[in-house]
C-alpha cells in the first residue's frame, strides 16, 4: 500500500539526510518535502521521483497540502524549525514564528489528517534541572512546543512521538555563516589554514552525533516510538577544547556566548529500548576528515 510522508524542513542538514533514508524504509512511500528555505539549500535535494518539494511556510502546511490535493500523510517528520540558540537573541521574532507559530499549525495538521508526529525536539532543554530551557529564545520556544503536543494529544488523541537531537555533525551541515554548527566551522577553518574557534572557557561538554545515527534514530522512533523521551546522541561528553585538538591544528580562545549551557549528555535509555544505539564516534570522523583534507594556507575568512 502507498504512503505519503511530510518532512518539514527536508531541505536541510537533517531533513534531507532523512529523506534518503525515507526512501529506502519505505520503498512504497512518496514524500514530501515542506521548507522555507532559511537555511535549508536546494542542493540538498534528493534527485528521485518520489520526492517532492514545496516552498512554503509550516504555518500555511493546511493550506499549501490543501492546495496540492495532497492525500494524508501517515506521518509527519517536523524538523523544520528555527535550531541555532546564540542567534535567537538577534532572531526572536523569527524564532517564535518558525518554532511556535509553524509548529501549532503542523500539530493542528497532523491531528486533523489522522497523523503520526515524529517532533524534533531540541536537547538544549535538559540540564540544570530543567532550567537549562529558560537561557535562550530558542530552548524556550523549543520546550514549549513539548508542551503544547503533549497536552494536544490529551485534548484531541495525537499519535506522537518526540526525539531530542545531540549536536548533529556530518556530510551536508553548514560550515560558515551565522547559523554554521560546531564541527562545520571546525572544518571550514580547518580547510583554510585558520585557528579553530573555540568558545571560553573550552570546558563546556557537548554531545556529538551523527547524522547518520540521528536519521536511523527517527526512523525507528516513527516505526516503534510512542510518546516522550527519545534522546539521540552518544552519551559522551565532549570538552570543546578537546574537539578542536582532534583537528591537530591551531586554535584560538574567543569570548563567551550569550544563553549557551554548560554541559550536554544524552541518556539513551529510551531510545535503546528501540534497539538504537550510536555506531559512528566523532574522533573516528575527525581523524578520517584530517586524514582526507589539506588545509589551503592563507586563504580568505573562512567564514564569509
Amino acid at each position: 500500500m502507498s504512503q505519503t510522508l511530510l518532512v518539514t524542513g527536508g531541505a536541510g542538514f537533517v531533513g534531507s539526510n532523512l529523506i534518503k533514508a525515507l526512501l529506502t524504509d519505505f520503498p512504497a512511500a512518496a514524500i514530501v518535502s515542506l521548507d522555507n528555505y532559511f537555511t535549508g539549500r536546494p542542493e540538498n535535494h534528493v534527485n528521485d521521483p518520489r520526492v517532492s518539494y514545496v516552498d512554503g511556510s509550516t504555518v500555511d502546511v493546511a493550506k499549501v497540502w490543501a492546495e496540492r490535493g495532497l492525500p494524508s500523510p501517515e506521518i509527519v517528520f517536523h524538523l523544520g524549525e528555527y535550531s541555532r540558540i546564540v542567534q535567537s537573541f538577534d532572531d526572536h521574532d523569527l524564532t517564535w514564528e518558525f518554532n511556535l507559530l509553524g509548529t501549532m499549525e503542523v500539530v493542528k495538521f497532523a491531528s486533523a489528517n489522522g497523523s503520526k508526529l515524529i517532533y524534533a525536539g531540541s536537547s538544549s532543554k535538559f540540564g540544570n534541572d530543567g532550567q537549562d530551557e529558560n537561557l535562550n529564545p530558542y530552548a524556550w520556544t523549543k520546550a514549549k512546543n513539548i508542551e503544547y503536543i503533549k497536552n494536544y494529544s490529551s485534548w484531541y488523541g495525537l499519535d506522537y512521538a518526540i526525539t531530542y537531537f545531540y549536536n548533529v555533525y556530518g556530510p551536508g551541515q553548514i560550515t560558515s555563516g551565522r547559523y554554521a554548527t560546531v564541527i562545520g566551522i571546525f572544518e571550514n577553518c580547518y580547510r583554510h589554514g585558520k585557528p579553530l574557534p573555540v568558545v571560553s572557557p573550552g570546558t563546556q561538554t557537548r554531545d556529538f552525533t551523527h547524522v547518520d545515527d540521528i536519521v536511523r534514530g527517527i526512523v525507528l522512533v516513527a516505526q516503534k516510538g510512542s510518546g516522550d523521551g527519545y534522546l539521540l546522541g552518544t552519551g559522551r561528553e565532549w570538552p570543546l577544547l578537546e574537539v578542536a585538538k582532534l583537528f591537530r591544528t591551531d586554535y584560538v580562545m574567543i569570548p563567551a556566548l550569550r544563553g549557551e549551557r554548560v554541559r550536554g549528555q544524552a541518556d539513551t535509555s529510551k531510545a535503546g529500548e528501540l534497539g538504537w544505539h550510536p555506531t559512528r564516534q566523532l574522533d573516528e570522523y575527525v581523524a578520517t576528515f584530517v586524514a582526507t583534507h589539506e588545509p589551503v594556507r592563507g586563504a580568505g575568512d573562512p567564514n564569509h
